[in-house]
């Protein structure tokens, strides 16, 4: 269940050329690396990891204007689905992006691992080409290259279903370095999902965790998606 938001949000932004690609993994491998009160949620008894690339726009507080430089972005995400105070939500392992301004306010503001990153993006014909190295100091390395293209159909997620349950999450959980846990909502219409394809040529993102992504991943594509956030709220 989710509850409804009764503040206002405080920060928009648009998403294109996004493809959520996971890839069903050892589900006590992910829930040992969660912090107390996040706990991994399953499919099925299935835990899946999912790298998303996507790229960012008009990303800006409420009532202010975007700024040239500065809220548009590629970001690439790896993340996995849990729930904290029965509610179910993201939990992200890292977010590569290219706008270090943007990287340091995220980690302040939101407690999200996010970490600078040399990317390039590219789309041409339909099909994406995107690649990420991340440069964060301090950090592990992490690179990912791979091209993608929607297929089809619009389809629906009916509610139940995997794809739904991939999708259909309007809570992020974070924690300080206290352990203190935080839950960010969003707001957005339903999903303009298609299926896709990929050719993904590299794809380290998980190896800090100790886990490599192979085999083909379940593919979805959406092509632009604005998204309302809203403030932090502590998780009791």
């Amino acid at each position: 269940m989710t509850l409804p938001v009764t503040h206002p949000w405080i920060l928009r932004m648009a998403w294109y050329d996004l493809c959520f690609m996971h890839w069903t993994v050892d589900a006590d491998a992910l829930a040992g690396t969660l912090p107390r009160g996040v706990h991994l949620d399953t499919f099925d008894g299935q835990a899946y990891l999912g790298a998303v690339p996507f790229r960012m726009a008009d990303v800006a507080p409420r009532l202010l204007p975007g700024v040239p430089g500065l809220s548009a972005f590629p970001e690439l995400n790896l993340r996995t689905y849990v729930t904290a105070g029965g509610e179910p939500g993201v939990w992200f392992y890292s977010l590569d992006a290219a706008q270090p301004l943007a990287v340091r306010l995220a980690r302040q503001l939101f407690h999200l691992p996010y970490f600078d990153a040399r990317m390039w993006v590219s789309r041409q014909g339909g099909v994406t080409r995107y690649a990420s190295l991340r440069t964060h100091h301090g950090q592990p390395p992490a690179r990912f290259a791979a091209a993608y293209r929607p297929v089809g159909e619009p389809i629906a997620a009916p509610p139940g279903s995997l794809d739904d349950w991939l999708t259909h999450r309007l809570n992020l959980y974070s924690a300080d370095r206290h352990g203190r846990v935080y839950r960010g909502r969003i707001a957005h219409a339903a999903w303009p999902l298609r299926r896709a394809e990929a050719v993904i040529h590299e794809n380290t993102l998980a190896g800090s965790l100790g886990l490599t992504l192979g085999g083909p991943p379940h593919l979805l594509h959406a092509e632009e998606l604005r998204v309302h956030a809203h403030w932090l709220e502590r998780v009791t």
